[in-house]
């Protein structure tokens, strides 16, 4: 089960290389993002283009801000197999996975972060997937998928996910690009307390 609302940049306006003002589940919090179509052309991602197999139709990118970020927070199950208990039991693990890209040789691009929280607010375990260089695409535009798997921390209660949209060069888009974005728990009996970056 995916606990991202939105992971998918299917919701809401958009499907244009228009920047809009909200983003279904996401709270924007600096910049104008756009949720492109893959169907725009026009140098962005399209469905013959490195990305999700099972993509939708369009996905994030950082319109024409040089700085993007998109916050969602997600609160943890209070019960069942990864509930309150089995994760201060260490019985509980989470697969963060994201699609992150850009465009051609630039080195506009996107990082996912999702940052756990106890009761109070206070982060307690952070793991950050991206950016994805110019270099790993093949200075080809597209996207490739990143993931990082761990235990929940002991303690944990709710998950602040920030996306991150750079433009590193000059020019008016910000050519960092997301998509499939998603958060999942697994129940286990012997989970380890690691971090995880990609």
């Amino acid at each position: 089960m995916n606990l991202v609302v939105n992971g998918d940049a299917e919701s809401g306006p958009g499907g244009s290389a228009e920047p809009v003002g909200s983003v279904t589940g996401w709270v924007v919090a600096q910049g104008a993002p756009a949720l492109v179509g893959y169907n725009v052309g026009a140098g962005y991602p399209t469905p013959a283009d490195p990305g999700p197999v099972r993509r939708g139709s369009r996905f994030f990118s950082g319109g024409e801000s040089p700085r993007t970020a998109l916050v969602q927070d997600v609160e943890l199950p209070r019960t069942g197999a990864t509930g309150r208990a089995a994760v201060d039991a260490s019985r509980v693990r989470y697969t963060l996975t994201a699609w992150l890209g850009g465009y051609a040789a630039q080195e506009d691009g996107a990082r996912l972060s999702v940052e756990f929280r106890d009761a109070k607010g206070t982060p307690v375990a952070l793991s950050v997937l991206g950016p994805v260089t110019a270099a790993d695409r093949g200075a080809r535009t597209g996207l490739l998928e990143r993931t990082a798997s761990a235990a929940v921390p002991p303690g944990a209660r709710s998950a602040r996910l920030l996306l991150v949209l750079t433009r590193s060069g000059s020019g008016t888009s910000n050519d960092g690009y997301a998509d499939g974005i998603s958060l999942g728990l697994t129940a286990t009996a012997g989970a380890t307390r690691t971090g995880g970056r990609a």
